[in-house]
């Protein structure tokens, strides 16, 4: 796609390489992409940690075409538009929720050339290939918001752990829609301000000091 002209997406679920999660980091997929595999094409980066300004440019290359590949964390999976990009590889898939990864594939195909969003894990288990599959066979965000809720739980809400059920008595988890929208809002603040440092961000940042987290990842 690239020698045709058009531009990609590589989506990694974390920043930086993590010793707790086995997960492909954006910072090291860059490099490694860069000197590496396509030496020769122009390769970006883009990730909630970096200051405003810098994201914005490495945005407006990419959309003027002086960059090929973009290497980025989620912080792309909301108000991009690339008509011209049309392949999208995530890393690490099933890291993601099914609505997380239906938002990011909407990064592509916005133009009329073919394009291909491509799902990557190293995680052969039933249920993680299952909800892959989710994806491939719907469009439907709320209805993968749903299914993924089902099939996961909603995870720690004060927490690392991303699936399983909650540690919180509640008195019912039944509007999935309202706890999806919650948690896809939570995923954006913390792409964009990942150490709650933003002055709009401090009453957050007391909320959670506040709370008891646990360490336990799934």
């Amino acid at each position: 796609q690239v020698e045709r002209g058009f531009q990609a997406f590589i989506i990694c679920p974390l920043i930086e390489e993590s010793e707790v999660l086995q997960v492909k980091a954006a910072e090291a997929e860059y490099e490694r992409l860069r000197a590496e595999v396509f030496p020769d094409l122009r390769v970006g980066l883009l990730h909630g940690r970096m200051a405003a300004a810098e994201k914005e440019r490495v945005m407006r290359a990419f959309r003027d075409r002086e960059l090929d590949i973009l290497v980025a964390t989620p912080v792309v999976e909301v108000g991009i538009d690339i008509p011209n990009a049309t392949v999208m590889v995530i890393e690490g898939a099933e890291r993601f929720g099914l609505a997380q990864l239906h938002q990011l594939r909407g990064r592509v195909g916005r133009g009329e050339a073919d394009s291909y969003c491509i799902l990557l894990t190293e995680n052969a288990s039933a249920e993680a290939v299952e909800r892959l599959r989710l994806v491939e066979r719907s469009h439907n965000g709320l209805e993968l918001a749903e299914a993924d809720l089902k099939m996961r739980g909603p995870g720690e809400y004060f927490g690392t752990r991303q699936s399983g059920l909650p540690d919180l008595k509640l008195a019912q988890v039944s509007d999935l829609s309202l706890l999806e929208l919650a948690r896809e809002a939570a995923r954006r603040l913390l792409a964009r301000d990942p150490d709650l440092s933003l002055p709009e961000h401090r009453a957050v940042a007391r909320r959670l000091q506040e709370m008891p987290l646990s360490v336990e990842v799934s």
